[in-house]
């Protein structure tokens, strides 16, 4: 849902930016590969050391290249199949990275096995996510269903809860809980998402069986 709304949104609100970027002859994937690396950095130099409202405040910055690429694409009338699989690709990249980031925190100082292993549940779940639609749709298999968890929700729950309970080192008070119900939130959710998405295609796919029989 987050993702059908804001991504419009953000759209209009970038278009701007976008242009300019086309004038300054910044291309697409530039754009792309400068935000994943950003959003990489941000993750892996910040959240491993508990650095959690700086490392927000960064991947946030770096992110929106992810709206930013495809509306440069879509002005410049230069989108392609190489764009959007580098795109999906990269996503995945900083996905990982995000919740890696978590689980380094959680492994060292942060000294809590569980929390580790339910954000390594966030990562692995949700990419497992993302394939199955892949998946699905590379069989020529529509997957309609979106689930209770994309990518959006992924980011904006996790993200903003990271943001706020950073804040306890300035002295803000009883936001540390924020970030491990909103991993626990994540990684439920993705893992409700991914059942109903096999749902979905195992309908899809004994659908297209009995029409071919």
């Amino acid at each position: 849902m987050l993702n059908k709304y804001a991504r419009a949104f953000f759209t209009r609100v970038l278009t701007p930016f976008a242009a300019f970027l086309l004038r300054m002859g910044v291309s697409p994937d530039a754009v792309t590969l400068i935000g994943t690396a950003g959003s990489v950095a941000g993750a892996l130099v910040f959240f491993p050391r508990g650095e959690f409202f700086w490392g927000t405040i960064t991947i946030t910055l770096f992110i929106f290249s992810d709206l930013v690429d495809g509306n440069m694409a879509r002005q410049a009338g230069s989108s392609s199949k190489w764009g959007a699989f580098l795109d999906s690709t990269l996503d995945r990249v900083a996905d990982s990275a995000i919740f890696g980031g978590l689980a380094l925190w959680y492994a060292g100082k942060g000294d809590n096995n569980l929390l580790c292993a339910i954000a390594i549940l966030c990562l692995a779940s949700g990419q497992v996510v993302s394939y199955t639609k892949a998946r699905a749709e590379s069989l020529g298999l529509p997957c309609k269903v979106n689930g209770l968890v994309e990518r959006a929700e992924r980011l904006v729950v996790s993200l903003t809860a990271a943001g706020v309970t950073g804040l306890h080192k300035f002295g803000v008070p009883y936001v540390e809980w924020l970030l491990p119900t909103a991993l626990w939130a994540v990684g439920l959710g993705s893992l409700v998402t991914m059942m109903q998405r096999i749902v979905t295609v195992r309908r899809e796919a004994r659908e297209l069986e009995e029409a071919a029989a």
